[in-house]
């Protein structure tokens, strides 16, 4: 028996609760990991509020991070006592996730923990800050530079974004963070940030054309502030678009993209190939300041996942949320 949040559902109601369940509750085969950290993502709770339909299936473990320890594998490309990053694939929504003590994936989920890592580094990166690093390798295999402008950062002082100051700051790129926080200016420029951008003033409709500012961006909120950043950006620059914490829509023309050549590279981190995803967590262990990274993080226990989980969907974390799931 192991502890884990359990999602169940009775009369269309849906109850998460940490809960012991028993190892035979897990997949029958794939790699068996002793999970050391998991974390919780904006996706993490809307499945566990239950304001998206996330989770597919009930009983279910939410949680679409993990990083721990092979303890059984069914695959010889992988030994017992392997460290181990695993990142969405359905985790948390079809198959049983990463917030308890123990979950079975396929082995094609896995990514090998770096070197430089420990298992509570790479959860306090998670999906969030390997989306970031998705969303900089798509900026510069478009050919962005640090030479030809600032990039924009939304949602700056979430996961997304706190990471995504980090990595392109690291890259000695001039940062723009836009953040809906004020006391979070002090913060965003610890990690990067060359300049802070109210939020409200991309929130609001704007023109379909505007004055050019941007080389690149990185959105993770979508909505008014995504179609602002496209008519921000310059000539021929790239905006990547990864999250929907302001809106779903896209209220925006196609005259960015006629006018200026702007190009909208959309970024998912859940289904992203292999070779990806081993180029994403390459950069991370290359340019993450890994005592930066500790400065992201607020730390809970299992126990306080269902709590804090309303506070993600609200906007009120600053930074990441990692999850010991030992305690």
């Amino acid at each position: 028996m192991f502890n884990a949040l359990l999602a169940t559902k009775e009369d269309g109601q849906q109850s998460v609760d940490v809960t012991q369940i028993d190892h035979a509750s897990l997949a029958e085969t794939g790699v068996l990991i002793k999970i050391d950290y998991s974390t919780i993502n904006y996706k993490d709770a809307l499945a566990i509020t239950g304001a998206a339909p996330i989770i597919r299936q009930h009983p279910l473990v939410p949680g679409i991070d993990l990083a721990g320890t092979i303890e059984d594998s069914d695959d010889p490309a992988w030994q017992v006592g392997d460290k181990v990053i695993v990142n969405g694939w359905g985790m948390g929504e079809a198959h049983s996730g990463g917030l308890a003590q123990y979950a079975r994936v396929p082995s094609s989920f896995l990514v090998k923990l770096p070197q430089n890592m420990t298992t509570r580094h790479a959860m306090c990166i998670g999906t969030a800050g390997y989306t970031a690093a998705l969303c900089v390798d798509a900026l510069e295999a478009q050919g962005v530079t640090p030479t030809q402008g600032e990039i924009l950062v939304t949602g700056a002082s979430g996961g997304v974004g706190s990471v995504a100051v980090a990595l392109l700051s690291a890259r000695e790129f001039s940062v723009g963070a836009s953040t809906g926080k004020p006391g979070a200016a002090a913060y965003l420029t610890h990690l990067g940030a060359s300049s802070i951008i109210d939020r409200h003033t991309l929130s609001e409709a704007g023109k379909p054309l505007q004055a050019e500012r941007w080389a690149g961006v990185v959105d993770a909120v979508g909505g008014n502030s995504l179609a602002n950043a496209c008519a921000q950006t310059r000539y021929g620059g790239v905006v990547t678009a990864c999250g929907l914490a302001e809106s779903a829509a896209l209220p925006a023309t196609v005259m960015p993209f006629i006018l200026r050549g702007v190009i909208l590279h959309g970024v998912d981190s859940v289904m992203a190939p292999h070779a990806s995803r081993l180029s994403a967590w390459a950069r991370l262990a290359r340019d993450m300041d890994l005592n930066l990274l500790e400065t992201m993080v607020t730390e809970i226990g299992l126990s306080d996942v269902t709590t804090m989980a309303p506070d993600v969907l609200a906007g009120k974390i600053t930074g990441r949320l990692l999850v010991d799931v030992n305690r």
